[in-house]
């Protein structure tokens, strides 16, 4: 059996493979996180690389196939953030400080002695940059100098979430290709045939991003979101209380669900829809209906602001307290201003 894409993205794999022959050497993929854009680029660079394709995607058994799957394919390199690598968190590299969030210069310059190679194939060579978008302005104009000029027989392939966050001169180097997000009906179904038991929740809590989805696929984590919506579901919460339930859960993770709860709040008030927790639309619907929709915007956008804090704080526990001090504020007309537990 080829190599074959996700349901979902079966238009453009077979349409990119029509004209393999042809492809550039530079192509930006855009897609929203979460539908496998990732897992698109490394199967497209793997049937590019191919000794023996079949119907011009992957075989899947040849020795270029066989390299790919132990991931050290010799014409081939990935580069991301240091955040995203697979080296153990608690290696000396990363052991006396947070990952980096970002691609460097220093990242790129690396590259130059695998471009100077000679392929070991007799084919091209690819490097994947994933997400294009955490290049920083100075790996972004050493990246450029390479699209410029192009090194002989070497593939760039850069996949963006967010590609109006890259430079127009970076984009103007490539040509794009626009990755679909799936209906809800095919993403479901596909996430059924995973085995997940609530494909539709799940798909909401992602913004309907199926691979997202099956992340979430651990009972810790649902847990965890019940324990905290049960709490910010109440007519009167106990934030002090509540905190002290969830005093232990990640704060990136609570923040999010704090977000996504306010956006429903609103979502609720000024269209009658709920979005990422249609389980607990009848209590959203009723906390909105107390609300104004002025103060649900005014306190989402304050948690939106708080993304810039909630890797960092100097103390998590008074952190949380504060988040939930403030919501519960919200609920009863107060001031809900955040005092930053840094």
């Amino acid at each position: 059996m080829p190599v074959s894409a996700l349901p979902w993205l079966e238009q453009p794999w077979r349409e990119i493979l029509a004209r393999r022959s042809m492809l550039p050497h530079a192509l930006l993929f855009k897609g929203r996180e979460g539908i496998g854009e990732l897992d698109f680029v490394r199967k497209l660079a793997q049937s590019l690389a191919c000794i023996q394709p079949v119907e011009q995607a992957a075989c899947g058994h040849c020795q270029s196939c066989r390299w790919f799957a132990a991931n050290s394919h010799p014409d081939y390199r990935e580069l991301l953030p240091e955040v995203l690598r697979p080296e153990a968190p608690d290696s000396p590299s990363t052991s006396e400080r947070k990952p980096s969030q970002q691609i460097s210069v220093d990242d790129i310059r690396a590259l130059e002695d695998f471009i100077n190679l000679t392929s070991h194939q007799a084919g091209s060579k690819t490097i994947v940059i994933y997400p294009a978008e955490t290049l920083n302005v100075s790996a972004a104009n050493a990246l450029l100098k390479s699209l410029e000029e192009p090194p002989p027989a070497t593939r760039f392939m850069l996949v963006a979430n967010r590609p109006s966050y890259l430079p127009a001169t970076i984009i103007s180097r490539c040509q794009q290709v626009a990755l679909p997000t799936p209906s809800g009906d095919v993403a479901a179904a596909w996430l059924r045939e995973q085995g997940v038991a609530e494909p539709a929740l799940s798909l909401a809590q992602t913004g309907n991003a199926p691979l997202a989805a099956l992340a979430l696929d651990d009972s810790e984590f649902w847990h965890q979101r019940k324990t905290l919506l049960a709490g910010l579901a109440t007519p009167r919460p106990d934030a002090l209380s509540l905190a002290e339930q969830i005093r232990e859960f990640p704060l990136p993770r609570v923040l999010g669900w704090l977000q996504r709860w306010t956006y429903d709040l609103l979502s609720a008030k000024s269209a009658a829809v709920v979005r990422y927790n249609p389980d607990f639309a009848k209590s959203l619907t009723q906390i909105a209906g107390r609300l104004s929709a002025l103060d649900i915007a005014r306190f989402h956008r304050s948690l939106v602001q708080q993304q810039r804090s909630v890797h960092h704080p100097l103390n998590a526990r008074l952190y949380i307290e504060q988040l939930l001090i403030a919501y519960s504020a919200l609920l009863s007309g107060e001031d809900f201003t955040f005092n930053h537990a840094r």
